[in-house]
């Protein structure tokens, strides 16, 4: 999201307030790099908790990253990967990756790859902060690859391509875990009767826009036609674990998360 002049200075001046107080944590960037919204520690803490139930992190895991930002899931990725593990963060803007080169530069497991920016979105504006899905690493790299909030900034041929390179790079037994906003009945139930959080409206071609349309949040997607396209990627298994998007007994975090095995 582009901020104006007045933004720019008002981040500025969080920044040098922070210095000045001594509250920067040397993992966390400067208010002016943090792309998303929420609470940058608790977001990327919140998101850990779910790689370590969910897709079964090990300290050892090689990981990787995609869209990987100003580092908020690197942040608690450093205290839990240990001799063996590794990760690599892949992202499109140049002054948030000089950053977290320059803050992990005493973590030579940690390596950050600028790349381009994904093409346009039809629904959701522009894409962003989400790189190309084409991957630049040799088949089997990786033990995990990590796509948070990518999904949703996704035209359809964009998923199916993602989805085949996870595949590619991922070792064998190795995971993929994705988080997205999925629509099954509970969630076309919400969205009509408006109790879902954010608003989406669904289109014709069985997705659904956010209302009003934003280039962060992107779009739902159907949740039988994603576990197709993991399928027909080559997964082994897949699974879905529901969100709190939409109120529902059992979600865990914000968003829906797919965990597939290769």
């Amino acid at each position: 999201m582009s901020l104006g002049l007045a933004g720019k200075a008002k981040l500025r001046a969080r920044d040098a307030i922070d210095l000045v107080a001594g509250r920067r944590d040397p993992l966390v960037p400067p208010h002016r790099l943090r792309a998303h919204g929420g609470d940058f520690v608790a977001v990327g803490d919140e998101l850990l908790s779910r790689l370590v139930r969910l897709a079964k992190l090990r300290p050892d895991d090689r990981v990787l990253e995609v869209g990987c930002g100003a580092g908020r899931l690197a942040r608690p990725l450093a205290d839990c990967l240990g001799p063996g593990g590794s990760y690599d963060g892949l992202g499109t803007g140049p002054e948030a990756l000089a950053w977290c080169r320059y803050a992990y530069r005493d973590r030579p497991d940690f390596a950050f790859t600028l790349v381009e920016a994904e093409e346009r979105h039809p629904l959701a504006g522009a894409a962003g902060d989400v790189p190309s899905v084409r991957l630049p690493f040799a088949d089997g790299a990786f033990d995990l690859v990590i796509a948070a909030g990518v999904v949703e900034r996704l035209a359809e041929d964009r998923i199916r391509i993602l989805l085949g390179e996870a595949r590619r790079v991922l070792a064998i037994d190795g995971r993929l875990f994705a988080t997205a906003y999925l629509l099954d009945d509970v969630a076309r139930g919400a969205i009509a009767e408006g109790s879902a959080r954010p608003h989406f409206a669904e289109t014709g071609g069985g997705g659904a826009g956010c209302e009003p349309p934003s280039a962060q949040i992107g779009v739902a997607h159907d949740e039988e036609w994603l576990l197709d396209r993991v399928a027909e990627a080559g997964f082994r298994t897949a699974g879905i674990r529901h969100g709190t998007w939409v109120p529902r007994d059992g979600g865990l975090g914000p968003q829906d998360a797919l965990v597939a095995r290769r």
